[in-house]
């Protein structure tokens, strides 16, 4: 079986043990997911199964969208409840919707994130967290994100006797943002310390929350014998990409990693295109501008297909 199955990841699970757990549901070993959701974070999670696992970083491009919850007042070693608490701040007054907008707004667009020592990001072949867990400071890497949009979706709440205010929250952003530490600068700008108290993805690769199976659905659906529909097409993660269906002669070309030149493909020099034959994505050739012709970036699929 080929092809990409949006999961919804309950919480309390970690990424891998969703492959995991879909390696023996689909019993193949090509299983993988496109783009980690920790382990107290919920929702959409795309799995690609087979010859679908080429497309993972295609998939992984795409924008995500998310809702959560943030709290001011005090921050962790994680930047979520995961983790120790390093700094608190009683907040005398509440915060109003238009100092809470501007900071939003001001963490939109291109920026650039320092990601919290307790993530997955390798330093000298080694992850952050494993520093983070031996207690050994590194320096983290500086990587440039994406936010297209960051804004309250319910009236804050402020815990007078804490001394604490929670924002509630929707943000649509790009590969590589952590949400967390998304929350966590919204309490600098607003000169407080914060940290994500609760965050559901609600789309990712494409998928909404609401085209996601379950796990235990999924068991079921292997009893049934309905595994395959539960998967979209590899085609699924390629949508952006202008397509051309290939000619039997141009397959033969395609399936030995030949090279084509544009004036058989409409004279078309896109950047990146998806080769289909049959009605199945087969590669994804890129245009070589100083040789003039269309070379192989991704080979998909080189079995005949059915139509």
């Amino acid at each position: 079986m080929n092809g990409i199955l949006p999961l919804y990841k309950e919480r309390g699970m970690t990424s891998n043990d969703c492959v995991f757990k879909c390696r023996k549901i689909f019993k193949t070993k090509r299983v993988g997911h496109s783009g980690t959701l920790d382990p107290n974070v919920d929702g959409v999670l795309p799995i690609c199964v087979g010859k679908a696992t080429k497309v993972v970083n295609y998939l992984m491009d795409s924008g995500k969208v998310y809702i959560g919850e943030i709290t001011l007042g005090f921050a962790t070693t994680t930047e979520d409840l995961e983790g120790k608490i390093v700094a608190e701040q009683k907040l005398t007054k509440k915060f109003s919707v238009e100092e809470i907008d501007e900071a939003m707004r001001a963490l939109t667009g291109e920026l650039i994130q320092i990601p919290p020592m307790y993530s997955a990001i390798k330093v000298n072949g080694r992850r952050l967290y494993e520093y983070a867990r031996a207690g050994e400071e590194v320096e983290r890497p500086r990587r440039k994100v994406s936010v297209a949009y960051f804004k309250q979706t319910n009236s804050s709440e402020f815990d007078n006797e804490r001394g604490q205010q929670k924002i509630y929250f929707e943000v649509g952003c790009g590969k590589g943002t952590y949400v967390r530490t998304l929350a966590a600068d919204l309490g600098k700008k607003l000169g407080v310390p914060a940290v994500m108290s609760d965050l559901t993805r609600l789309s990712s690769g494409g998928f909404t929350i609401g085209q996601a199976v379950k796990l235990d659905d999924l068991k079921e659906e292997a009893t049934k014998g309905g595994l395959e529909k539960q998967l979209f097409p590899i085609d699924h993660a390629l949508k952006k990409f202008p397509h051309h269906t290939l000619t039997e002669v141009q397959w033969g070309i395609v399936k030995n990693g030949g090279f084509l030149i544009p004036k058989y493909l409409h004279d078309e020099k896109r950047p990146t295109i998806v080769l289909m034959y049959k009605n199945q994505a087969k590669a994804l050739y890129c245009f070589n501008q100083e040789k003039e012709r269309y070379q192989p970036e991704q080979m998909i699929d080189l079995t005949e297909g059915e139509i």
